[in-house]
């Protein structure tokens, strides 16, 4: 029920009054935008109160997981006061619209400008397929387990702090509740810190920077203090949560889901064939040497070995002869006479 005006890409709008904004998402498929985006910035000499405005008010006509928790976080999100504002809208999501609360009548401006080429979307999306590849190799690597281990200190603490402790937890569905309420509560202050971090580094940044090395020096402390996996279960279910957490970098890394799902289903298609294809290959090569007809291998014998199976066959055959002279069908005297020497 709101009068807003509609932005397009190169727009340069300047009022002084309260008004809202909304921008139209283009339908149609083009590939050339999968990393780029739009760049919608608010600036003014006053401050002024940026509140975004959702079309869907009821969060449980969300499609995925990812949009319902960014439904429930603009539900208890404050408008943002700043005088200078900053926003990125990918080319194929949903419909942006927002409000703009001038507190004096000073003018501000709002300018669209179109990124083709988003370098955070790129090095997502590169992140993805790298630690979708490589997950087997890095769950293995204790260098990568010590820094998996700040990286989730630092950005999800309070799951960090209940993985810590769950050996304190005496049954499982405590434990999964518990789990799920600090994963929300995460993805909540990570969406928080994402839309403030340019104020929270300008404003805050010697807190900012205590809290990151506090919280990484504990963090790599206790991961230190528990030791690298060991046991193939836990080394398997690291694998499958770094396989997952690249489908979730693969996806926030393009701007057109059909994109993503593509290229994760490729992903999964190359990574299951390779037990197939393996396989295959060593029936072949099992066939192979079944069907191949075995060379004869020659051995040389040394100088020792010659001289030593020289005598051993010579008193052999000597023997053999003996005994074959004196069999009484032996023609004693038709071998004599046929002998050069017949003394010797």
């Amino acid at each position: 029920g709101r009068n807003c005006s509609f932005l397009q890409e190169m727009d340069v709008i300047q009022k002084r009054d309260e008004n809202c904004y909304c921008y139209v998402q283009n339908r149609t498929i083009h590939l050339q935008y999968v990393w780029s985006t739009l760049q919608v910035k608010v600036n003014s000499r006053e401050i002024f109160r940026f509140e975004p405005i959702s079309e869907k008010s009821n969060c449980r006509n969300s499609e995925t997981v990812f949009e319902f928790a960014a439904c429930a976080v603009q539900v208890f999100w404050k408008p943002e006061t700043s005088t200078e504002t900053l926003m990125s809208i990918k080319q194929y999501g949903d419909d942006i619209c927002f409000k703009i609360q001038p507190s004096k009548t000073e003018p501000y401006t709002v300018s669209v400008k179109r990124e083709m080429l988003d370098g955070k979307l790129l090095v997502l999306f590169v992140s993805g397929i790298f630690l979708f590849h490589f997950a087997n190799s890095l769950s293995r690597s204790t260098k990568f387990f010590y820094l998996s281990g700040v990286i989730l200190g630092v950005l999800a603490l309070l799951v960090f702090v209940l993985l810590t402790l769950k050996r304190f937890i005496p049954r499982h569905s405590t434990f999964w509740i518990l789990m799920s309420g600090c994963w929300m509560s995460s993805l909540y202050f990570i969406y928080c810190f994402k839309e403030n971090m340019q104020w929270l580094w300008s404003e805050h940044r010697n807190y900012l920077l205590g809290y990151f090395l506090t919280v990484g020096i504990t963090s790599f402390a206790t991961c230190y203090q528990h030791g690298p996996l060991t046991t193939e279960l836990s080394i398997t279910l690291f694998t499958w949560t770094l396989q997952l957490t690249a489908f979730v970098l693969i996806y926030c890394g393009v701007t057109i889901p059909q994109v993503a799902y593509a290229v994760i289903a490729v992903s999964l298609c190359s990574k299951g064939l390779c037990y197939p294809l393996g396989a295959a290959c060593h029936i072949g090569r099992k066939m192979k040497n079944h069907f191949k007809s075995k060379k004869l291998v020659f051995k040389c014998l040394t100088e020792e070995e010659y001289r030593e199976q020289g005598e051993a066959e010579t008193i052999r055959a000597l023997e053999e002869l003996r005994s074959f002279c004196r069999n009484p069908d032996f023609p004693s005297w038709l071998a004599v006479s046929r002998l050069q020497s017949p003394h010797r």
